[in-house]
């Protein structure tokens, strides 16, 4: 039997898939597993082959929009963007168990993974020499591959049928395994994957003991928090632990990189950046075309802000393509001290570079006669390709410099000191407004307030430079599964769970990153750095028509640290000083008096010592890892998701859906599932069975 056919049974689970993705080191071919029956996975050759060909589904979570819907919409972070969201950001009756959107590929494609990872488990102990090298990173890849499908699947379903044997034909009859029992599995196979993976990779790209011991530190996490907290107390305190345990061992064998901007620094496929010691596992992608199959990785579509339709700015290669389907919100430019924070302004976009001086806009005579720079005259470009073509000022309420001069669909002008600003600028905040409004869909300034948010200060972390075109889907940087900051923040969220007592040593983590993050001596805080420079190194970007203006590209190395701070004319002092004094935590005084975290805790009525250490510890969360695509996952283990959403994500107050905390922690189960399997004597469920399957409220 072909291995698409046996992989088909009534859970609706993916076959392998007609083309293999493969990375720089061609570890993963593109020869086609599927085009042999199961006895060829019954030879050594065949279960390598098998297991390189699994590795697949790690890319999953990058390649399409699920990426956003699954991860990081519906939460305090970010909402919709240029494309409204209904079922994802809103919580509508649009998210059913029929949605069309990522529910049904999030649970067909990981238990896609389950069948290869249960073929490998079973298959390595009959089939393939004991004694060889590879015996057990085989087989502890594919207990790795098995706990991870099944990880991805209980944090956003719940109970979900726990199936460890491989099919020998279509099976029909499943039930749903309590979370208890498949936290149970998770645990086991990542601690038996902990026991038998090299602790350095075969090859690049391969998983290793640390990533083993980094998801045991997860699963560990997640089991001990609040969404569980019906069935978990006999687990917490062991849990804990083991977050300490094994989070521990991989912060030791990766290392932090010493400065925030070297996780993003991408300069061009497989490069330096990709290899910085922080990085865990991550999905390999290349510029290899023949690698991508159906979609490559897509993460850099989903961010940008969009930027084309403004005059003088045209979409280019270094820009990237403004899917713009979530805007960062008001709650994520708050959480930041963008004054000694530097991962502020090394995850966002605060400066565009003009790239068409013919389309750029024109002083007027009426600009001339109300506040344009002095010498400047009718018809003259208000800039030109090479000069920074938009900007967003990050300001803070109470910043008397700005006033709104007139916003178009094309042309933004802003009043700086009552000078017309020559960029088209867009402002937080304006004269005379001096109250934050977190979650109404009419903001303050003149970006959050236009609906949908197509303007917005947009995370940068994914962008990318090196697509051969520029209206190419297809991504070319790796994507970062696991990095060892998030084990530091486990760590640290483990001793405060631990009780006050171990808040010292939860500080002491998290100064880690903190320290990390402050400016150095000597760096320059205007300085933007991120993936859209890799255009310099893109032969597609050999010249005008290639992706980028001849004399200018969208892609800027300048920021707008001092302007947005009020700190114009003070470069030297602050490029020359650390930050660091702003940055370190000195005790637990620094947590509960935070002055960048006192709205947060006030907008969220946290009055104790520990719901302000689990409130800092989220917000932290946020600073370090915004936007990678754990948002969700955090806001609904620890049962934070219901006020987060209500507090600080918009579409509370546009009238779209609503969040329902007795059913929105967790997913519908796909309706092509429940109409595809049968109950214990073979016949189709009825109604009233199909719901008993489904999660509450769907």
């Amino acid at each position: 039997m072909k291995l698409n056919k046996i992989l088909y049974t009534a859970l609706m689970i993916s076959s392998m898939g007609s083309s293999l993705s493969s990375c720089k080191d061609s570890f993963l071919d593109e020869e086609l597993i599927t085009q042999y029956s199961t006895d060829r996975f019954e030879t050594q050759e065949g279960l390598d082959e098998l297991v390189t060909g699994a590795y697949q589904k790690l890319k999953f979570k990058y390649n399409y929009i699920w990426a956003i819907e699954c991860y990081n919409m519906g939460v305090d972070e970010f909402t919709d963007a240029n494309n409204t969201m209904p079922a994802w950001n809103h919580y509508s009756q649009d998210l059913n168990s029929a949605e069309t959107g990522a529910n049904q590929p999030v649970w067909d494609n990981f238990y896609g993974l389950v069948e290869p990872a249960n073929i490998i488990i079973a298959n390595m102990p009959q089939y393939y020499d004991k004694n060889s090298a590879t015996y057990k990173t085989r087989l502890g890849e594919g207990y790795f591959l098995r706990a991870f499908a099944y990880f991805e699947l209980v944090k956003q379903f719940g109970d979900v049928p726990l199936k460890l044997t491989p099919s020998t034909s279509v099976e029909t009859y499943f039930t749903r395994a309590s979370e208890e029992d498949v936290y149970k599995q998770i645990i086991s196979d990542f601690q038996e994957a902990y026991n038998l993976l090299p602790e350095s990779p075969e090859q690049t790209g391969r998983i290793t003991k640390y990533a083993a011991a980094h998801f045991l530190a997860k699963a560990h996490l997640f089991r001990a928090s609040e969404l569980y907290s019906g069935w978990n107390s006999s687990y917490v305190a062991e849990d804990l632990d083991a977050v300490i345990q094994y989070g521990s061992e991989v912060v030791n064998k990766h290392p932090i990189c010493t400065n925030y901007v070297e996780l993003w620094d991408y300069q061009e496929p497989n490069g330096a950046n990709e290899k910085v010691s922080e990085v865990v596992l991550a999905a390999q992608f290349s510029n290899d075309e023949s690698t991508w199959g159906r979609y490559g990785n897509q993460m850099h579509l989903y961010y940008p802000s969009v930027y084309q339709d403004i005059q003088g700015t045209k979409r280019d290669i270094s820009g990237g393509r403004e899917f713009s389907y979530v805007s960062a919100t008001e709650y994520t430019m708050q959480v930041f001290d963008r004054v000694n924070d530097s991962r502020f302004w090394k995850s966002f976009i605060t400066c565009y570079g003009a790239n068409d001086t013919a389309g750029a806009p024109t002083w007027t005579e009426e600009d001339i006669n109300n506040g344009a720079p002095a010498g400047v005259n009718v018809g003259d470009k208000r800039f030109i390709a090479g000069e920074v073509g938009i900007k967003y000022i990050v300001n803070e309420p109470g910043d008397d410099r700005f006033e709104n001069y007139s916003t178009g669909a094309a042309d933004i002008k802003v009043k700086k000191n009552g000078e017309i600003c020559a960029p088209h600028t867009f402002v937080r905040y304006f004269k005379g407004e001096n109250q934050l409004n977190w979650n109404l869909s009419t903001h303050t300034g003149n970006y959050y307030n236009i609906i949908p948010h197509k303007r917005s200060v947009a995370l940068s972390k994914f962008r990318d430079g090196s697509r051969n075109s520029i209206a190419s889907q297809f991504g070319t940087r790796d994507a970062i599964i696991a990095r060892s900051a998030d084990d530091v923040l486990m760590i640290a969220e483990a001793y405060i769970r631990k009780g006050e007592s171990h808040y010292a040593d939860a500080i002491t983590w998290i100064n880690k990153l903190r320290d990390r993050a402050a400016y150095k001596e000597g760096e320059d805080r205007s300085v933007n750095v991120d993936g859209g420079q890799s255009y310099k190194n893109n032969t597609y970007c050999a010249g005008k028509g290639g992706g980028y203006s001849a004399d200018g590209a969208i892609y800027s190395e300048q920021n707008t640290y001092y302007e947005s701070n009020n700190l114009e004319g003070q470069e030297s002092v602050y490029n020359a000083q650390s930050s660091l004094s702003g940055m370190h935590l000195n005790s637990v005084n620094d947590v509960y008096n935070s002055q960048t975290d006192a709205p947060i805790y006030q907008a969220l009525n946290c009055t104790s010592n520990a719901e302000k250490m689990m409130c800092f510890l989220l917000n932290e969360r946020t600073r370090e890892l915004c936007g990678e695509g754990y948002r969700w996952e955090d806001l609904a283990r620890t049962k934070t998701l219901d006020a987060r959403w209500h507090a600080f994500n918009d579409g509370v107050s546009r009238g779209i859906g609503e969040f329902n905390p007795d059913k929105h922690y967790y997913r519908p189960i796909p309706q092509s599932f429940l109409d595809g399997i049968t109950n214990e004597s073979g016949a189709a469920l009825t109604n009233e069975e199909k719901q008993a399957m489904q999660n509450p409220g769907y």
